[in-house]
C-alpha cells in the first residue's frame, strides 16, 4: 500500500477492495471530482482515505452534527483489506442506507479486525456519513 497521504498510481487496483482501478473507483470522490453514488460508495472511499491517511476527506464526508471537532488517522496501523458484508438501501434514489464490513489490519506487529455497521444520510444530493455500531 501507498504510504500516508501519498496516492496509488492511477492504474494499481482501488485499496478498497473493489477489483477497479484506483482512477475508476476512489480516486476521483478523493479527488473531489465527484461525489459517490452510493452509500456502499462512500464507505469504500472512506477505508481508502484512512489508508492513505486523508483526514480531509473523512472529514468532508462525514455529517456535521456527529464529525468530532478533531479528527486525525491513526498512522500506526497498516490496512490490509476490506470486505463488505452487509447493504441495507443506500442506492442513488434513497436518503439513507446502512453498509456493514469488516477490515483486516495489522497493528504492532499483530493482525486485527474491525467490524462496523455504518450508518449514511444523503444530504444535499451528497452522501454523508452519520456513525457507525460496533458488530
Amino acid at each position: 500500500m501507498p504510504g500516508k497521504n501519498s496516492q496509488p498510481p492511477p492504474d494499481a487496483d482501488c485499496p478498497c477492495g473493489s477489483g477497479r482501478p484506483f482512477s475508476a473507483c476512489c480516486g476521483p470522490l478523493l479527488a473531489g471530482e465527484r461525489p459517490a453514488e452510493t452509500a456502499e460508495a462512500l464507505m469504500r472511499s472512506r477505508y481508502t482515505a484512512h489508508v492513505l491517511g486523508d483526514a480531509d476527506y473523512l472529514r468532508r464526508t462525514w455529517h456535521p452534527a456527529t464529525c468530532p471537532p478533531e479528527l486525525s488517522v491513526a498512522d500506526d496501523g497498516q490496512w490490509r483489506r476490506l470486505r463488505v458484508l452487509r447493504v441495507e438501501a443506500g442506492g442513488p434514489a434513497d436518503i439513507e442506507g446502512v453498509v456493514a464490513f469488516e477490515a483486516t489490519f495489522k497493528q504492532g506487529g499483530r493482525a486485527q479486525r474491525l467490524r462496523e455497521v455504518s450508518r449514511f444520510t444523503r444530504v444535499g444530493g451528497r452522501w454523508l456519513y452519520v456513525g457507525a455500531e460496533m458488530d
